[in-house]
């Protein structure tokens, strides 16, 4: 499965360039320094006066509550002020507010126009979101097929969710595009490399079998309880079983008992793992439940 549609990850490092070809020097140097609130005042009288750039600093100032009580709808108003400008990020933002009808009235059409400019603007978020909106409007496998030039934009840029986007691609194939388990592969290393959970847990797993390359128990282990670590409860099930069948690490019963406690915890039930633990002595489930209560789960 591919990420949802027209998703927004978490603001992304400072960079000027988000703010336009010229943001305001002073006000973005407050904001770089964290004087939140001098970065305001600085930048308020240039909004007001239409600089794109400084819109977008006081939207994005009220969107993080920085230095100012957090207001999304005034935050909105900003980056639709900003848009209309031509800045990328602002357009990018709009464009999800538009979508998402919480702050702004629900408009998908100039959404999907939104993203678009944004997305040829060259914002990675936008291309990725942008590829996801045209899987929407084109169920199935012509969706792929036009979603997979954004998607590799995005993929270029070094976002983790156009690379897991392509991985899948590859992975699967479309009308278009033949499966192609190595390519398929090379991307969910550089996804799970970034921290993409769900990566992660494919990786590890194409690691075990061998898909897309050499088999590599250790290293699948290892990306498998990376995943499972960050809540992936699939990847916690699977961290049982290797635990339990010493797959690329020794043999533990306990630790194989106390990670499928933290899957089941999260409402996962599997057949054979229960069994595994109708097969325990009593002190090994009293360890395996302390030793999931000191699991560190992100």
């Amino acid at each position: 499965m591919l990420p949802q549609p027209a998703t927004t990850a978490p603001m992304p490092a400072i960079d000027p360039s988000r703010f336009g070809d010229k943001p305001a020097d002073e006000a973005f140097g407050a904001f770089q320094r964290g004087l939140y609130l001098t970065a305001f005042n600085l930048a308020k009288p240039q909004a007001e006066k239409g600089d794109a750039a400084s819109q977008t600093l006081i939207a994005e100032i009220y969107a993080r509550g920085l230095g100012v009580p957090a207001d999304q709808k005034k935050a909105a108003e900003w980056y639709g002020k900003a848009a209309e400008q031509g800045i990328t990020e602002a357009q990018f933002r709009y464009a999800a507010l538009l979508l998402q009808g919480t702050y702004v009235q629900k408009d998908p059409q100039k959404a999907e126009e939104l993203m678009l400019k944004a997305a040829e603007g060259g914002n990675a978020m936008a291309q990725f979101n942008y590829g996801q909106m045209l899987m929407v409007k084109h169920p199935g496998k012509p969706g792929l097929d036009l979603a997979f030039p954004w998607f590799q934009k995005a993929a270029d840029a070094k976002l983790a969710d156009g690379e897991y986007a392509i991985s899948q691609i590859y992975a699967n194939g479309t009308d278009k595009i033949a499966r192609n388990d190595i390519k398929a592969r090379q991307y969910l290393v550089l996804a799970a490399q970034r921290g993409y959970d769900t990566a992660q847990f494919d990786l590890g797993r194409w690691l075990i079998e061998g898909r897309g390359g050499e088999r590599n128990y250790e290293q699948g282990f290892g990306w498998m309880h990376l995943a499972a670590q960050r809540g992936t409860v699939m990847a916690q099930a699977w961290l049982a079983r290797l635990y339990r069948d010493g797959i690329g690490t020794e043999g533990d019963l306990v630790k194989a008992a106390a990670w499928y406690i933290v899957a089941q915890r999260a409402g996962f039930r599997a057949a054979d793992l229960n069994d595994m633990m109708d097969g325990l002595a009593d002190d090994q489930i009293k360890q395996a439940f302390e030793t999931a209560n000191n699991l560190r789960i992100r």
